[in-house]
């Protein structure tokens, strides 16, 4: 399951200066970004976001942003970009620049799919880079000093996965991660699609791979509770827009789901986006994209605010000292301070 790759042709990609990123996407001034807006629906809103908190643009140009991550050691941001195959770095006083590309599929003329970028990202207990590898099928670990990629995952029972999206550690090592098929050519009807359902999978610290939930029509966001014992999975479906919670045995299995949010009437007030990329803060409280912007969720599930950045967000991740909300905003990145904290910080 675990095979190294070479890809040299990486060490000059790395390596490269803020200047070529900034021939599309580049930084902007930070400001306010416009149309956007805060809505509080419940007192406890303000104890997480200030009365004063505003979204701020940080950087725009991009074709579709996803899977930011925190990189503590170097106090900067990762992102994806997926169609433009990049993963973006993003630091306060330095602006953007270009961390890793290609950072998905970059073997041969042929790729698997139409998306062929990393996806989410995360860092592992040694702070190696963890991705959802969208383009390549798989899960992958970076090695950014030795410019090689290990594939840590890419098949259940001989098939390969459809394009995994989004992953989260628990605390005692598991990787939790979503697969669905947007990263195929045409979806469930690719004929490239192997596995016969969109999962929701968990990698145990000791290398074991079994399937969490086959049920679910398109797992996308995933995250765990701070205690780690619920998993909460995002299903970016307009016919089925809900979030999941399992329960998570003392042994990293999970039992019977049942739906944590229900999002079908902001669905049918035609507001913009879905059910994605979700993060959870140091007491519980869930912060997830969804049809509208950021939406606070309490940790029993009930909508507390909204964070509008004015365009569809695909996901968000704890960055600074932890109380800041970085997102990836559709073709832009953007930021907005909390008063609250997330897990790691």
């Amino acid at each position: 399951m675990y095979r190294p790759i070479a890809l040299a042709a990486l060490a000059l990609v790395l390596t490269t200066s803020s200047s070529l990123a900034q021939q599309a996407a580049h930084a902007t001034p930070i400001a306010p970004a416009s149309r956007s807006k805060i809505e509080r629906l419940d007192p406890a809103f303000d104890a997480l976001v200030p009365r004063d908190a505003q979204v701020e643009k940080l950087a725009e140009g991009f074709d579709w942003t996803e899977g930011p991550v925190w990189q503590h050691r170097g106090g900067y941001l990762l992102f994806s970009d997926i169609p433009k195959n990049t993963i973006f770095r993003w630091k306060e006083g330095e602006g953007l620049s270009i961390y890793m590309r290609p950072a998905g599929y970059a073997a041969g003329t042929n790729p698997p799919g139409r998306e062929i970028g990393t996806n989410g990202l995360t860092f592992d207990a040694k702070g190696m880079l963890v991705v959802a590898d969208h383009g390549n099928r798989g899960i992958s670990r970076w090695n950014d000093s030795l410019f090689t990629r290990t594939v840590v995952a890419d098949r259940y029972e001989g098939k390969r996965f459809n394009s995994p999206n989004d992953l989260v550690w628990a605390p005692n090592g598991d990787l939790y991660f979503t697969d669905p098929s947007y990263g195929l050519r045409n979806g469930n009807a690719d004929k490239a699609k192997e596995l016969p359902f969109n999962g929701v999978f968990r990698l145990s610290a000791s290398g074991n791979l079994s399937l969490v939930t086959r049920d679910l029509t398109f797992p996308n966001g995933i995250a765990l509770s701070p205690d780690g014992r619920t998993l909460y999975v995002a299903v970016s479906d307009s016919a089925h827009p809900n979030i999941w919670a399992y329960p998570v045995n003392a042994d990293g299995t999970t039992g019977k789901g049942r739906i944590f949010y229900d999002a079908r009437a902001r669905v049918q007030q035609g507001l913009q986006g879905a059910l994605d990329g979700m993060k959870v803060d140091a007491k519980g409280n869930i912060f997830t994209t969804g049809p509208g912007g950021i939406l606070v969720l309490s940790p029993a599930g009930k909508h507390l605010g909204t964070i509008v950045p004015g365009d569809v967000v695909a996901n968000c991740a704890w960055g600074d000292d932890g109380s800041t909300l970085y997102m990836t905003v559709n073709h832009q990145l953007m930021r907005v301070r909390t008063s609250t904290k997330g897990l790691g910080f």
